[in-house]
């Protein structure tokens, strides 16, 4: 084919549909035209015609035609001018997303999210983690991909994707239950046990205005099972607890409507809790719940552990009432046999 593109796959789109290559790739290109270029043999992957759907791996060949090099050469130009416009962000900004970084490695960044960052946008958002991600490249063509969320005013550890191979095997992960999260809050009151497992069924329902999780019977419409493993690491007085939790299940809100239901509210959190979540003297009355550590396999093999520091409001506080800050997770991670 004369004036042909030949791409190498490179490592970081390993496992990739190839439209979704081309989606990445060459954005001006619309699904109607890739199919065209496909049904007639235009574009091959290593010289055979190839589909839509096929799945490509690194040191794979890509030929392109020439008018397809020609259109995403028209629009990088006409989009420069409009780009070196834009705002950017400030070396400051920068500096401050870089610094929510805890871990890096080629396939993996793990994040420390701030209290009050979303995870990803909304009605009435502007700023969230996923907005942000163009700023955390670090020298890869690709952005970083979410694989997992945290509520927005929940702090703590992050898991970003930085190659879709890597991105499949943290889902992968996370979906077959071979990750260990624990959190730390802090609780108006005690609960009793001071060590227990919390079973439940929750489903979304409709309070006034607002929505939020509610624990059902398990046959109810939407309901889905949840379990949630807690310890009580530290008490002040019958006021405050401190509270390990290991959520073995994923639901929305899940920590949250479970301690609520021991009559021990996460402080800050008026969602479950109404006034009693508040908190007293310099406690702010902000929710202090805490992605404290990740255990997960990672992509690349072995396991990444990774543990975030407490938010300035939940450290103030465990500062105020004498925990350690530094204690470890009390719950053993079991090792799936293989």
């Amino acid at each position: 084919m004369s004036g042909a593109t030949a791409v190498t796959v490179e490592a970081d789109d390993t496992g990739a549909r190839l439209d979704r290559w081309f989606r990445r790739h060459y954005p001006a290109l619309t699904h109607g035209q890739l199919e065209k270029l496909l049904r007639t043999g235009q574009v091959r992957l290593d010289g055979k015609r190839a589909k839509a759907g096929d799945r490509i791996s690194t040191g794979q060949i890509i030929r392109l035609p020439p008018q397809l090099q020609s259109l995403h050469n028209a629009v990088e130009n006409s989009s420069t001018d409009s780009q070196r416009r834009s705002s950017q962000p400030s070396e400051q900004a920068r500096t401050e997303v870089e610094g929510l970084v805890l871990h890096m490695d080629s396939s993996v960044l793990v994040l420390n999210k701030p209290s009050g960052l979303a995870t990803q946008g909304g009605s009435g958002l502007t700023e969230h983690v996923d907005g942000l991600l163009d700023q955390l490249k670090f020298g890869k063509k690709q952005r970083p991909r979410l694989v997992h969320r945290l509520d927005r005013d929940t702090s703590g550890v992050l898991v970003v994707a930085r190659t879709v191979p890597a991105a499949a095997a943290l889902s992968e992960s996370l979906r077959r239950r071979d990750a260990s999260k624990v959190y730390w809050a802090l609780t108006k009151g005690v609960p009793h046990p001071l060590r227990g497992t919390i079973r439940s069924a929750l489903a979304k329902e409709v309070d006034g205005r607002q929505e939020k999780m509610a624990m059902v019977e398990l046959d109810s419409e939407g309901a889905r099972g949840a379990v949630t493993d807690y310890v009580v690491m530290g008490t002040a007085g019958s006021e405050f607890s401190w509270v390990a939790v290991k959520p073995v299940t994923g639901r929305t809100h899940q920590i949250r409507v479970h301690l609520a239901s021991l009559g021990t509210p996460i402080v800050g959190d008026f969602k479950y809790g109404g006034t009693e979540a508040r908190g007293r003297g310099e406690i702010e009355n902000r929710l202090h719940l805490h992605a404290r550590s990740i255990d997960i396999a990672h992509p690349d093999g072995n396991r990444l552990n990774v543990t975030s520091p407490l938010p300035p409001h939940m450290l103030k506080t465990w500062k105020l009432l004498g925990f350690d800050t530094n204690a470890e997770s009390p719950f053993a991670r079991k090792r799936e046999r293989r």
